[in-house]
C-alpha cells in the first residue's frame, strides 16, 4: 500500500520542523504490507528502484538475489539494495512476513534519492558491493516492534499519520544501523588481522586529514565502527587513544613549522587543525614541556613569533 498522509510543511508545528530540518534526506516508505503465503506460492523475478526490507515472522523461504541463494527463517531480516533482481519461494507449510519498500527523499525538493540517511547509508555502503544485507534479530528486539508499527501506521488515516510513519522509519533505520555495526564489530573480534587492517586505515585517515576539523566520530565512521569500540581497538593496537594520536600528529607538524618558518603561532595553530591559539598553546606545552614560542626560541628556526 502506498504511504499515506503526506505532510504540508506550512502546517507542521515548529518543534516538528526542528526535528526534520537538520536531515538532508528523509526516509520514505513507498509500500508496507504483511503477507501470509503457503508452500504453493512463489514470486517471479522482480526488480525495484527502492530498497526492499523483508522480515520473516514465521516459516521458511528462499530468496534468489542476483543468483545468490539466501535461506531465511523466523526473525531473519533481509534488505535488498535497489535495482537487484530477486525471486522468492516459500519452503514451509505457511510463511508470515512483513515487506517494506523504502527510499529517501530530499528534504528540500522532495525528490527520491538513492542517498540514504546518515549512518545507515554510510554503513550500508561500507558493507561492500553485495546486493543485499542479512540480519538476524531476536523476537523481543525493538526492530521487530518498530517494523510492525510502521506497517500498522500505513493504515492509519488519523491526523499526523504521515509524520508518525516517518519518525518510525527513522527510528527503524537507527536501530538497524546499530545492529549491523554490532554484528560487524563482533565479527572483527574473531578476525584480529582484519581489525589491525582497519586501525591502519584509521591511522592513514588521521595522517591525511589531521589539519582539518575532524573528530573521533569522523574517524570511527571512516572504518564503520562505533566510537567506543573504535577507541578501545585503536588503543589496543597502537598503545594510545585515537585523539591522542591525532593531537601528537598535529603537534609534530606544528613543531616543524615553528622551526622552519616565520609564520605566526596563531597561523600555525590553525594550519595544523586547532580551532584557536589558546588550545594549541595548552596542548603543545603539555606534550613538549615548553610553550610554542620558547620551543621556537630554543630551536634552530626563526626567532620571529
Amino acid at each position: 500500500m502506498a504511504e499515506k498522509g503526506a505532510r504540508d510543511e506550512s502546517m507542521l508545528p515548529k518543534a516538528w520542523k526542528a526535528m526534520l530540518g537538520p536531515a538532508d534526506y528523509v526516509p520514505v516508505v513507498v509500500r508496507s504490507v504483511e503477507r501470509v503465503h503457503d508452500v504453493t506460492w512463489t514470486m517471479g523475478p522482480s526488480i525495484h528502484e527502492h530498497y526492499e526490507m523483508v522480515y520473516m515472522k514465521s516459516g521458511k523461504a528462499v530468496f534468489d538475489i542476483e543468483g545468490d541463494q539466501v535461506e531465511i527463517g523466523p526473525n531473519d531480516m533481509i534488505i535488498i539494495k535497489p535495482n537487484k533482481r530477486h525471486m522468492f519461494a516459500v519452503r514451509s507449510k505457511e510463511c508470515d512476513f512483513f515487506v517494506l519498500n523504502f527510499g529517501f527523499t530530499d528534504s528540500r525538493d522532495k525528490s527520491i534519492s538513492e542517498v540514504s540517511l546518515g549512518e545507515f547509508i554510510d554503513f550500508l555502503e561500507g558493507r561492500g558491493a553485495g546486493p543485499y544485507l542479512f540480519l538476524k534479530v531476536n523476537q523481543k528486539n525493538d526492530i521487530i516492534s518498530v517494523v510492525e508499527r510502521v506497517v500498522n501506521e500505513g493504515d492509519n488515516d488519523d491526523i499526523g499519520g504521515g509524520f508518525m510513519s516517518r519518525l518510525l522509519v527513522m527510528e527503524l533505520f537507527v536501530l538497524i544501523s546499530r545492529a549491523l555495526k554490532r554484528e560487524w564489530e563482533n565479527s572483527l573480534r574473531k578476525m584480529g588481522y582484519k581489525r589491525n587492517e582497519l586501525i591502519r586505515s584509521a591511522v592513514g585517515y588521521i595522517d591525511n586529514n589531521y589539519e582539518r576539523n575532524i573528530s573521533l566520530k569522523d574517524i570511527s565512521r571512516f572504518v564503520f565502527l562505533s566510537p567506543s569500540y573504535f577507541t578501545r581497538a585503536f588503543k589496543e593496537e597502537t598503545g594510545m587513544s585515537p585523539i591522542n594520536y591525532l593531537l601528537r600528529r598535529r603537534i609534530g607538524r606544528a613543531s616543524e613549522l615553528l622551526l622552519t618558518t616565520d609564520r605566526k603561532v596563531s597561523d600555525i595553530a590553525l594550519a595544523v587543525g586547532f580551532s584557536n591559539q589558546q588550545r594549541f598553546n595548552d596542548i603543545f606545552k603539555k606534550n613538549m614541556r615548553v610553550s610554542p614560542l620558547r620551543y621556537r626560541k630554543d630551536g634552530a628556526g626563526p626567532e620571529t613569533p
